[in-house]
């Protein structure tokens, strides 16, 4: 005769396997399922799937308001690059000695361009 060798936690297993195939959905709104045995014996590690989906949600909606932030803030350098561009394009043209000289005769100062380069003066002590 052959003996069969069976696991005393494996039978238990299944014993609780066979109570939640009877479930329904009617059962776990009535709280049913939460008073059954395969429950209690779970119960830590189903508050650690339920703390771990609340940090994933909680992850997903920081980064969804960052990468908002992001864009943004991409948006706005992207204004101000064009607008020193423009800011930079309008110095370098009022900065030409062409445009400098009509501001002055415009002003009314009597300056005048120079003929002859400056010269150096070297002083000995």
């Amino acid at each position: 005769m052959k003996k069969i060798f069976q696991v005393k936690d494996f039978d238990n297993y299944n014993e609780e396997i066979r109570e939640l195939k009877g479930v329904s959905f009617k059962d776990v709104i009535n709280g049913k399922l939460v008073t059954q045995k395969l429950f209690g014996k779970q119960f830590k590690y189903i508050i650690f799937l339920v703390l771990l989906s609340f940090f994933y949600i909680r992850n997903h909606y920081k980064v969804e308001n960052l990468q908002r932030e992001l864009y943004t803030l991409n948006k706005q350098v992207k204004e101000l690059r064009y607008e020193a561009l423009t800011t930079s394009s309008d110095l370098m043209s009022m900065s030409k000695p062409s445009e400098v000289l009509e501001k002055v005769k415009r002003q009314g100062i009597t300056l005048e361009e120079l003929d002859e380069p400056p010269r150096i003066l070297y002083v000995s002590k």
